[in-house]
């Protein structure tokens, strides 16, 4: 793939807030709740892959808070000793990381047929990850509607130019938590920010703050049940888990856009496909198929795979490991610390349709692979 190097006085200075210049710029330029492009998929064929089941989402549910209670009772039941550490190292990871996943696919409600399980899932798990459960799914639907859209999209993760020491913290949770609990304590106060009612309704802006006051007590209660106990074990069951248990998390989620493009309206040009092992793929849900999951994101989880057969002749190949999709992110996010217009284009394949000519706001960059 050929190289252009992008000049610092063509860098477009990037302002990701919901309500300022590049907002503006994306409302005026038609990329803002565009119209995107989509491989074609026979109708009948879309209409099944779209069944949602409640057999398979009940079983991996099962599964996950299974785990979740036989880990803790362990981690509880050897509290004190070496041996609890690999009990709360599985719980941390199914707590702190699953959440993600389980929040994200229940919030779309396309992980079970039944909307109230849907709804009891994606209670449990926003507050596993710290989200205020109504403003993230406001907030994930613009995601959807304007992805990595400059002054649209309220969810992304790494911005240009990159901040690599805080995309290093996620791992260990200490900056994007401690935000988390702030905003949940802001919302609990009744104080929503000018972004979050950008893209919140008005009439659910006081279920916000009513769902922020309950994590709050939760996480109050839980504190003063450890100072009672004068032990951190309360905390290794809620709260602290987030922090050490959400490598995972951030591991998988990088990996969606990292590197990408921003700004247009091609979902094989800003999202990515990565071939992951089982265990991940439980953890993770199947999102490693995450421009499939774009394209059509009312498809369940459990049909990605069967998704990405049948168009998977349409888009850039799957990156073959995660080890392997971050080899290829990181010389481009090295990149664009001098050069925020840089990114990395991905090759579609002979079969698949180009991409459009021009797109709004094209990143002038390209780099290899």
């Amino acid at each position: 793939m050929a190289i252009t190097d992008v000049s610092p006085a063509t860098t477009t200075k990037r302002d990701y807030s919901l309500v300022g210049e590049s907002t503006r710029r994306a409302i005026e330029t038609g990329l803002a709740s565009a119209e995107w492009y989509h491989t074609d998929v026979p109708r009948k064929t879309m209409k099944e892959l779209m069944q949602r089941s409640d057999g398979s989402a009940i079983r991996d549910t099962i599964i996950w808070i299974g785990g979740l209670i036989l880990m803790a009772a362990g981690g509880i039941y050897f509290w004190g000793s070496w041996w609890c550490v690999p009990f709360f190292f599985v719980y941390g990871v199914l707590y702190g990381s699953a959440c993600d996943s389980r929040w994200h696919e229940c919030g779309h409600g396309t992980a079970f047929k039944t909307r109230w399980m849907n709804d009891v899932v994606y209670e449990i798990a926003s507050f596993q990850v710290m989200r205020n459960p109504v403003t993230w799914r406001w907030s994930h639907a613009r995601h959807h509607t304007d992805t990595i859209i400059v002054g649209r999209d309220a969810e992304i993760a790494v911005m240009r130019p990159p901040d690599l020491l805080r995309a290093g913290l996620a791992f260990i949770g200490i900056l994007d938590a401690w935000g988390s609990l702030k905003t949940i304590a802001r919302n609990a106060l009744g104080n929503l920010s000018a972004d979050e009612k950008s893209y919140i309704p008005e009439m659910e802006q006081g279920k916000a703050i009513t769902a922020a006051r309950w994590h709050m007590a939760i996480y109050i209660a839980t504190i003063a049940l450890a100072l009672y106990m004068w032990s951190w074990l309360p905390l290794m069951i809620i709260g602290l888990p987030r922090l050490y248990g959400c490598w995972h998390m951030v591991m998988t989620g990088l990996l969606q856009h990292i590197g990408l493009a921003d700004n247009v309206i091609d979902h094989r040009l800003n999202s990515r496909t990565v071939y992951m092992n089982p265990i991940s793929r439980f953890i993770y849900l199947n999102m490693n198929y995450h421009v499939e999951h774009h394209m059509f994101p009312m498809v369940p989880y459990y049909a990605l795979p069967k998704l990405h057969e049948l168009i998977k002749h349409d888009l850039p190949a799957a990156n073959p490991s995660i080890w392997h999709a971050y080899k290829e992110a990181w010389p481009v996010v090295k990149r664009q610390l001098r050069y925020e217009d840089y990114y990395l284009k991905r090759e579609l394949p002979p079969t698949a349709r180009p991409y459009k000519a021009e797109f709004h706001d094209m990143p002038v960059g390209a780099a290899a692979e």
